[in-house]
């Protein structure tokens, strides 16, 4: 399976907005559009930066991944709106971009000890997904949602 992380930018942004979880889904994960406002917007603070990626399986973008991030921090590398299109679930390309996802943050940020994200208390299943993948309860939350960690 051949995936690539590839940013959001002017040529891709559509397409992007296009993408949708199922309905029963919808709950967990903010809309593309929500994630490429926070670009802007800053909700969490001007040192925090924000790298929208498309997800794409050859030349058909299947899914959306955001990092966000404070430089010169050890655990403050996060990755969140993390989505695969309804049409293209369960064919594996959430785990290959995934894995993509902590490699590229590893080799981009030398300094990152732990990737943080957060998962709603009623998805059990994307908790599953990341706790099988090695990531953590960090024993913490944001409103509704456990944060977890990967340790690099």
């Amino acid at each position: 399976m051949s995936i690539q992380l590839i940013p959001v930018d002017r040529n891709n942004w559509e397409t992007a907005l296009a993408l949708r979880v199922a309905e029963d889904q919808q709950k967990f994960v903010p809309s593309v559009a929500v994630s490429l406002a926070k670009v802007y917007v800053k909700p969490d603070g001007e040192d925090v930066e924000y790298i929208p990626f498309a997800i794409y399986s050859n030349e058909k973008m299947v899914g959306f991944i955001m990092h966000a991030y404070e430089e010169n921090t050890e655990n403050m590398y996060w990755i969140n709106g993390f989505l695969i299109d309804e049409g293209e679930q369960g064919r594996g390309f959430g785990g290959s971009a995934l894995s993509l996802m902590v490699s590229w943050i590893r080799n981009k940020f030398t300094q990152c000890k732990e990737i943080r994200l957060t998962v709603h208390r009623e998805n059990s299943r994307a908790r599953s997904f990341y706790l099988q993948r090695g990531f953590e309860s960090t024993g913490a939350w944001f409103g509704e949602e456990e944060i977890l960690k990967l340790n690099v």
